[in-house]
This record gives structure tokens, sequence and C-alpha cells, in this order.
């Protein structure tokens, strides 16, 4: 054997080999893990959806828009700081409308799965802004698509369609019946439906609709009439306030609960093959049933409360949707467990206790004793 001057002195091996099962392990693990990018993370759907696959062992990213204040405050008890090792949730700046953005938020991030769930998406606003509508709700759809296929076509990817898309077509609506979209939001949803299908059927896309009836929850924004009605019976007990104002209160919805939703996105993602699937109860009442469901709950007095505001009414109004929701359950193994009435006890419940008053119990007991190995952490 070779020695002295010039000669290179042969390294011992073992030091390596200790760091080679972790440097193995790491990689497996960036294999196995399935990567999920959701649009509209920080919203009522976005924030469940992301505390699911959290659940499920996937690394979750989130397209979240720049600006002076957090609006974070849905996902952040499951946000981890990046820099932690352990760490599977991340967000990244972008807007649906900047075509560039969009594009490389998904080349660096190279998911599996795609949840469109971002959007300008108050019907009653979309009067008020239909150009910006049309912009982020429609357009934002075409971006996303585009940057799938022209970076990966493996991509699976869901478009969150609304049965606003439905609009006057007569009820019950299934994935057949004819769309009469009747506000900006619905035009523009429609659009993206039929983009999503265009993909899919010109470019070979895993590209599915979820075409999703009213769901609710103590997340749901505070300007949506189920949230306006249930925050304002904890404020009006709290005596911060004494009235409440609405619109039309005759419209009826089919209501139903918003983190048994997502669980069909995640499904309708892990069918062998795309498609457009109906989620609903099958159930419709209105906003007048509604009210009185939360008011009496409470033993409040409608009358004494609520006030109405023409301001509130839509130049085109949708009077009646539900689902007939026969494909999913077929298809997806998928059926609601909360209806109507638990669904009201259970916001209902939440905000007085969001309020710091003592709630009346049904609501929480009808979660507990419904899900009691919920994945969701807090109301």
């Amino acid at each position: 054997m070779l020695s002295g001057p010039g000669v290179l002195e042969p390294r011992p091996i073992y030091p390596y080999l200790e760091i080679i099962p972790d440097f193995i392990t790491y990689h497996v693990r960036c294999i196995m893990t399935k990567k999920a990018f959701i649009t509209g993370i920080t919203g009522q759907d976005g924030s469940y959806l992301a505390e699911l696959l959290l659940s499920k062992g996937y690394e979750v990213h989130g397209l979240v828009r720049r600006s002076s204040t957090f609006n974070t405050s849905r996902i952040d008890s499951i946000f981890v700081d990046p820099h932690d090792p352990g760490a599977r949730l991340f967000l990244h700046y972008g807007d649906l409308s900047d075509s560039e953005q969009i594009a490389n938020v998904m080349y660096n991030i190279r998911p599996d799965e795609v949840y469109h769930l971002g959007a300008q998406s108050h019907v009653r606003v979309s009067f008020d802004t239909p150009e910006y509508t049309g912009n982020v709700t429609a357009l934002g759809t075409t971006r996303l698509l585009e940057a799938i296929r022209r970076s990966n076509n493996h991509v699976k990817f869901y478009q969150a369609s609304s049965s606003e898309m439905f609009g006057a077509a007569n009820p019950p609506q299934s994935e057949e019946t004819q769309f009469h979209p009747r506000s900006p939001y619905a035009c523009a949803k429609v659009y993206s439906f039929w983009m999503t299908r265009n993909y899919r059927e010109g470019y070979n896309l895993f590209a599915s609709n979820g075409i999703l009836f009213n769901h609710e929850s103590p997340r749901r924004g505070e300007t949506f009439v189920t949230r306006k009605i249930t925050r304002a019976i904890a404020r009006i007990l709290a005596k911060k306030e004494n009235y409440l104002y609405l619109g039309n209160l005759d419209a009826k919805r089919d209501w139903g609960f918003a983190p048994e939703y997502v669980e069909c996105m995640w499904r309708i993602l892990q069918q062998e093959k795309p498609g457009d699937f109906v989620i609903g109860t099958g159930e419709a009442h209105s906003v007048r049933e509604f009210l009185h469901e939360a008011f009496t709950y409470v033993g409040l007095d409608v009358e004494e409360h609520v006030r109405i505001d023409p301001k509130y009414f839509r130049p085109t109004e949708v009077e009646v949707l539900i689902a007939d929701a026969k494909k999913s359950a077929q298809v997806l193994g998928w059926k609601p467990s909360i209806k109507f009435a638990d669904l009201v006890k259970i916001m209902v419940d939440a905000d007085m206790n969001a309020m710091g008053l003592k709630s009346f119990g049904e609501g929480d007991a009808i979660v507990k004793k419904k899900f009691s190995h919920r994945w969701w952490l807090k109301d």
C-alpha cells in the first residue's frame, strides 16, 4: 500500500454510514408524502380541507394574498413555523388574477392534488363587483388549469363549483340539470365548470367539479346570511346590539355542514376517473325557517329583533335549490349526517361560546356524538 507525501490517505467510511439512514428516511418521506395545493385556504372550506389533508398525512400548501393585515385566523391553530423540521403546512403569496404568480407557485410546489376553492364568493357582492368577480372567480380557474397543463398533466384538479349555477332551474338539481345562473358569481362559476370539463376532455387532465350546495359552519364568513343570523343572536344575548337586518327571507336553500362537504372534495380526487358530482342533503329550508329555528332555540322573538333592509335583496333572486345527490351516494359512498336543525344549533352554540356566553349545549353535544373522532381542531 502506497504512503508518503502526495498520496491521499483513505478516509474511514463509518462517519458517513451514520447519516445515511436519516438521508434515506428524508427522501423516502418526500417521495411517499402527497402534496396538496389549496387556493382559498384561509376561507371556511379551505381551512377545514387543510386540516383534513394534514390528518391524512399530506404536505399542504396554500395560496394567500399579500396584505397589510393577517387573514389567517381560521388556520392559526394548525400553522407551524415553516422552519420547524416537522412542518407540513406552507403558505405562498399569490393572486388568482396574476397568471405568472400562479404558474410560479405551481412550478415550485409540484403538487399531486390541487383544490381550487379561491374566489370572490359572496353572491350579493358579485352584483356590485361583476368585473372583479369574473376576473378572479372565472379566469382564475383558467390560469390554474393552464399552469397544470403546461407543467404537469398528472396533477389531480378539483374545481369548487356551486349550486348557484342552477339558479332558476327547477329543483331538485342533479349533474344533468341545465344551468340557469342568476348572478355574476353564478355566471363566473358556470364558466369555471365548463373550462374544467374542457381541459378534462381536451387535454386528458384529471379535472373534476364538485357542485356543492350551501354548506355552513361556525367558520362561515360573517356577512353570509346563516352566520349573520347566529352571530347576531350571540350579540343580542350579550346586549351588544338589538336588531338584525336581513333581505329576502323566502329564498330556500339546501344547507349542510361544511366539514362533511370537504371530505367529499377529497373523495372526488381519490376516484379512478374524474367526473362531476352534486353534493347536498336533499332538503330545502327558507332563510325564514333558519331564522325562526335559531331564535326559537335561544328563546328570542324574531319580530322584536329582525328588520328587513331592501339593500340586501338581489337584482335577480334564486328561489329554490335542492340537491339530487344520488350519484355522490353511489359513487363516493357519501351521505350527510348533519341536517338542518342540527346545523342551526351547532352554529348558534359556537357563536355564543365565541362571545363568552354559556351556550345551550345541544349543538356541541351533536358534534361530539356524531364526530367522536373529528379531525378539525376547533369550531
